[in-house]
């Protein structure tokens, strides 16, 4: 049940500087995802203090579990609190990617989704199962250890129709939708993968409904759904109708706003749990960019609910967010920084809908001016940077009094390639936890848990609740450092969204072991060709089939290695090819394609013909 609320620099860029450099730390709030990173680190890996990990995650169940994140301080991969960060840095990125670019973080931004995203299609297997956990919080707490020394369970736990979770499968759905937006531009035929998969999961979502932690159960002492499902299936139709304009997902806000909750809670805060006031964010944005028609009434009573919350956090309203002396929002004592920067996020993009739209916001104390909306989300970044009563920075490696006994296993043990001498499970407790010196490894940009209600904070590794970070903290975070630090964009915010050219580096890295793949160019310039045709057909049981002849042609003077083709839309039977993952590659008895050559794959189906795009390749 999380938090919103965000600073911005609006209509005065620049002039609500605070004196804070907030492009430094943008910059370090996104290398905070690498130190969270579970699998095997690619080659261009920034934070070197970290190692290969969970590399045999999933092996048991017989599925590659290996990659995405640790959510915290602990090495569990957890799938609902990671969704939840994927969705809320995708969104940051779509809303303030102009302003990422601009402060060369953009890629970095990027790769950290994809990290994630390329986890959660591993984890996504079949269209109604789906992995929602791996390691279980029980034997992980026990041990002290580096996720590089890990002998805790790496069991993988799993809903089905059988065993259903709504919640998690509709937060993965609107992960990968918003991402697939993100993804749009710079490598469609991934955008298009994330786009299958999210439609998968929101019909499963819908279909089997039950809540995630009644079939994954030894995630209720972590992560339990307090709120239910309800408020993910609208969340997640939100994030398909922003992926796809199909309206049958606009519809579905419509017809199930007021048994599912969206037109009638009130909410004062916004998280990985309770995701009410994001979606009547979203549907307020989609109100005041005109989508509303016939739906209108309906979508304005989100809305409501929408400017019910920012009022809330502005303590304009009929129900106020609590506050601690310094002005902190303030929800409850552990991980209280998880409701700050959620809270401000939703604070600082409504502010910037409602400039966009020439409107204000209406409280019970009267009207608020979008400048004001976003001053207040900026006073909550502000203290997390450090203008709080203890002057304490509550980023790691930002400015000069920081939390330096962080409660996280990695950062506060001597990496291994210091010191390669194996951590025992306890005798990580005994040799680093209760050490009272600064963490040998710095957790450069990760937000901790935050003060108590009084702004009193207590910098011990033992003070779980507020010296632990979590990648959920970080993630909405990054939008709002992006837009004070770059200001407004100069373009409407309720238009559709239009991501910058990303510089040359490498913005989605392979894992070091494997080869280095480009994404597929979409010009006309291609070194690949593909041309269908159909070359028979016939009815069966009243059903018409056709036999399609597809053709991949090297057009190209190099040698075509490690291609990769993705093909949706398939409905039937397909040979000359070999299939792996999601994807599809060369047959097992061709390696290389020559210049010029081409190779040939046939598929049946009772449908016209399949999309085929080309997903990577390599020249050689």
């Amino acid at each position: 049940m999380a938090p919103l609320f965000l600073v911005v620099g609006f209509l005065v860029p620049l002039a609500m500087g605070g004196g804070h450099d907030y492009g430094a730390a943008l910059s370090k709030g996104i290398l905070f995802f690498e130190a969270q990173r579970s699998g095997y680190l690619p080659g261009n890996q920034r934070v070197q203090w970290r190692g290969n990990s969970g590399l045999n995650d999933g092996k048991t169940s017989g599925v590659d579990l290996v990659g995405g994140y640790y959510d915290a301080g602990d090495n569990v991969k957890f799938g609902l609190p990671m969704a939840f960060t994927i969705t809320m840095m995708s969104w940051s990125i779509l809303e303030y990617g102009k302003q990422m670019a601009a402060s060369g973080e953009l890629g970095h931004a990027i790769d950290a989704v994809k990290w994630g995203t390329d986890y959660l299609i591993k984890a996504h297997p079949q269209p109604d199962v789906l992995y929602g956990e791996v390691g279980d919080g029980n034997t992980d707490h026990y041990c002290w250890q580096r996720p590089e020394d890990m002998t805790t369970s790496r069991a993988a736990y799993r809903i089905d129709p059988s065993h259903p979770g709504s919640d998690l499968a509709g937060e993965t759905a609107a992960a990968m939708a918003a991402a697939s937006v993100v993804f749009r531009r710079y490598n469609p035929a991934y955008s298009a993968e994330l786009l299958k998969h999210a439609y998968q999961l929101f019909d499963f979502a819908d279909k089997y409904r039950g809540k995630y932690d009644s079939s994954i159960t030894i995630a209720q002492k972590y992560y339990r759904s307090v709120s239910g499902y309800a408020d993910e299936l609208l969340w997640a139709a939100a994030w398909m109708y922003k992926a796809t304009n199909n309206e049958y997902y606009l519809n579905y806000l419509a017809n199930n706003g007021d048994a599912l909750g969206g037109t009638g809670w009130a909410m004062t805060e916004f998280g990985w749990d309770v995701k009410y006031a994001g979606v009547q964010t979203l549907v307020a944005k989609f109100l005041m960019a005109g989508k509303g028609g016939r739906h209108t009434p309906v979508f304005e009573k989100y809305q409501e609910k929408a400017e019910f919350f920012m009022c809330s956090c502005l303590g304009k309203g009929t129900r106020n967010a609590q506050k601690t002396p310094g002005g902190l929002i303030f929800r409850q004592r552990w991980n209280n920084m998880q409701f700050v920067t959620s809270a401000s996020f939703l604070m600082t993009v409504y502010s910037d809908y409602l400039t966009s739209a020439g409107k204000s916001l209406r409280c019970a104390n009267g009207n608020v001016s979008p400048a004001e909306l976003l001053s207040a989300a900026k006073s909550q970044v502000d203290y997390i940077l450090g203008d709080n009563p203890r002057a304490t920075s509550y980023m790691v490696g930002y400015g000069n009094n920081y939390p330096r006994q962080v409660h996280h296993r990695a950062s506060s043990i001597v990496s291994y390639k210091v010191d390669p001498t194996f951590v025992t499970c306890r005798g990580g407790y005994a040799t680093w936890f209760n050490r009272k010196g600064s963490d040998p490894n710095l957790l450069t940009g990760a937000i901790v848990g935050g003060p108590d209600a009084y702004d009193n904070f207590a910098d011990q590794r033992d003070n779980y609740e507020q010296t632990e970070p979590a990648t959920y903290n970080n993630a909405p975070l990054l939008g709002i450092l992006a837009r004070l630090h770059g200001g407004h964009s100069g373009y409407n915010q309720l238009l559709p969204v239009e991501l910058p050219t990303l510089k040359p580096v490498a913005a989605h890295p392979s894992p070091a072991a494997k080869p280095a793949v480009k994404p597929a160019p979409v010009s006309t310039a291609s070194p690949i060709a593909i041309t269908q045709k159909v070359t028979s057909s016939w009815v069966h049981s009243g059903k018409t089939y056709y036999r399609y002849s597809t053709t991949v042609t090297n057009k190209s003077s190099k040698n075509l290695k490690n291609l990769k083709l993705y093909i949706s839309k398939l409905y039937g039977p397909l040979w000359g090819l070999t299939k792996s993952g999601d994807s599809y590659t060369f047959p097992s008895w061709i390696n290389t394609l020559a210049a010029g050559k081409s190779i040939e794959f046939v598929y049946i189906h009772s449908a016209s013909q399949a999309e085929v795009s080309v997903s990577s390749y390599t020249l050689a």
